[in-house]
């Protein structure tokens, strides 16, 4: 009756929509009757030990739904792992969707959460999906196991979830975004099996798209930015960027970045170029302001001012009349800027940095240091 009410019945014979009714009736049957519930979970495990692609889809649904009513044995936690793992891989989004919900629903307990750390490679796998419900659950699955901050994880996998995770910040979901901050955040204050320095080059790379995000005309991403931009600085060991990130003093933070290193600088400026695409009017702005200090910055160098240059004409009839305005400004200024002569203070600067970078030995002189300090 049930069933009936909820035309359950009808979307049974229909092929697209048959695993979702069997889902419905395992919700309804774990009402009525879970030991029911238990001998067909218990038929459906050896049918879904073999090859039956016929049975796969609605087996699994049927599965994912009443797990969270059963008492599992440890063989049978162990059968439903595998049967979980195998559907992680598969081709067919639907498959691999339920997989990842039943994986959802065992991070309730504990003893489950600690054997699927054996699935996060292929969950990080995953994080590549194009199904942004997909990524979302994803995200959620792996959070949870990861969350045992008593268990050391490998340093290779740590870097291998941060590459990945990093890319989500750009992802046009807000969910996800949100979600994938959260994690990056968990992630940088686990213990590593090696040393964190390993983890390091690439925390450095997340800099600039966070740096963007607080920007972002969702409040909520552009809180989670900044406070995952904190957590960056402080993994960093970068007391001057947390300050000013906490000051809300974006921009200097920004010309700090630009400043450092002026290769760095070049780095920054094209993985700052698909930004001036963003459908968000504000990230515009940020990366055509950006690439006006990012010009003063690389002051001598032809092929990365030529670059800035076509990026900003390009941003000149922009759909927003601001963001035109300041790629025009901006592009007013940087001329200017480069047809100026190059102050004797900062080309005798850039000398000694080149210097330092290919005389290493001439550190142990130590007035090399004491410049470095003077100009801080």
């Amino acid at each position: 009756m049930a069933m009936e009410r909820k035309r359950g019945w009808d979307t049974l014979l229909c092929a697209d929509t048959h695993h979702y009714a069997v889902g419905l009736l395992a919700r309804e049957m774990s009402c009525i009757s879970i030991r029911s519930c238990f001998r067909i979970f218990r038929y459906l495990l050896h049918l879904l030990s073999k090859e039956m692609p016929y049975w796969d889809l609605p087996a699994l649904a049927f599965l994912v739904e009443v797990l969270e009513h059963l008492d599992l044995s440890e063989r049978h936690a162990d059968r439903v792992l595998q049967i979980f793992s195998r559907h992680l891989q598969s081709e067919c989004r639907e498959r691999r969707h339920l997989a990842l919900k039943g994986l959802l629903k065992l991070t309730d307990n504990p003893s489950m959460t600690e054997k699927m750390r054996s699935l996060t490679e292929s969950l990080v796998e995953l994080l590549r999906d194009a199904d942004g419900e997909i990524v979302k659950i994803t995200l959620m699955v792996l959070s949870f196991i990861i969350l045992d901050k008593d268990t050391p994880i490998p340093s290779s996998f740590a870097l291998q979830l941060a590459q990945a995770v990093v890319l989500l910040f750009d992802l046009d979901n807000s969910q996800v975004q949100l979600l994938s901050m959260l994690l990056f955040r968990t992630l940088l204050t686990l213990p590593l099996e090696k040393e964190r320095n390993t983890l390091k080059s690439q925390v450095c790379h997340s800099l600039l798209p966070l740096f963007f995000h607080c920007h972002d005309e969702n409040q909520r991403v552009a809180e989670a930015s900044r406070e995952t931009l904190i957590c960056v600085a402080e993994f960093l060991n970068r007391r001057d960027l947390e300050k000013l990130v906490k000051k809300e003093k974006l921009w200097i933070f920004a010309n700090c970045l630009l400043a450092e290193d002026r290769s760095r600088a070049a780095e920054h400026l094209r993985r700052a170029l698909p930004y001036l695409q963003s459908p968000q009017e504000p990230l515009r702005e940020a990366a055509v302001r950006f690439m006006g200090m990012a010009g003063r910055s690389l002051r001598g160098q032809q092929g990365e001012l030529q670059l800035i240059s076509e990026a900003l004409e390009g941003m000149v009839n922009d759909i927003s009349l601001s963001v035109g305005s300041l790629a025009i400004q901006s592009l007013c200024i940087l001329k200017a800027a480069e047809q100026a002569p190059m102050p004797m203070f900062q080309r005798l600067r850039d000398q000694l940095r080149r210097a330092w970078k290919t005389r290493p030995r001439l550190s142990r002189l130590g007035w090399l240091g004491c410049w470095g300090s003077v100009e801080g």
